[in-house]
């Protein structure tokens, strides 16, 4: 899948009693930890240059960040922006993962993952007009879409409520952690 060439930005959602714990909770209702509520509290502190639409995965943790986060902005929840069905890997340690490429039993298989991440972030910069598409969701689905990008989706997690910018820089995508105080876009 080709994503359009345009920026959209992603956040995962702030840490989770499963993140914490070092638990697979793809599908699991993780709850914000204390430390992930104040996380997204503090976004909502950031300064942004131009206009955007909020968008959320429809799971409790990414739902709670975008309204801690943008507490005067409405979130389009997209249920294809769900983190990934690891099926029996569910609750069980981190350390106990699959290979990400595979297809865990009973659960969603990577190139399945790939193809419903896609479309969901090309939804969602359709539907953005000519604002910036924010989305808060997992994880699972910036691995998925640094795949899509032609980025490395082995590395590290993402780090949670940290906006990352998905633009194109002389026909590459880039991924650029948005820190500072100012979100200059």
């Amino acid at each position: 899948m080709i994503l359009p060439h345009r920026p959209f930005c992603l956040i995962r959602h702030g840490q989770t009693d499963a993140n914490r714990d070092g638990i697979i909770a793809g599908r699991i209702e993780a709850r914000l930890t204390d430390q992930g509520r104040a996380a997204a509290r503090a976004l909502a502190d950031h300064a942004w240059t131009q206009p955007f639409t909020l968008f959320t995965s429809p799971q409790d943790r990414a739902r709670e960040t975008a309204r801690l986060a943008f507490p005067s902005h409405t979130a389009r929840i997209v249920e294809d922006l769900r983190e990934r069905d690891w099926g029996i890997f569910e609750g069980r340690p981190v350390a106990k993962l699959p290979s990400r490429t595979s297809t865990p039993e009973g659960g969603e298989g990577w190139p399945d993952m790939l193809i419903r991440i896609g479309a969901a972030l090309s939804g969602c910069m359709a539907m953005a007009g000519d604002t910036l598409p924010v989305i808060v969701a997992h994880s699972g689905v910036i691995r998925a879409a640094r795949a899509l990008t032609g980025r490395d989706f082995n590395g590290p997690s993402a780090p949670n409520a940290t906006p990352l910018l998905y633009s194109v820089v002389s026909g590459s995508w880039q991924e650029q952690p948005l820190l500072a105080a100012r979100m200059v876009l």
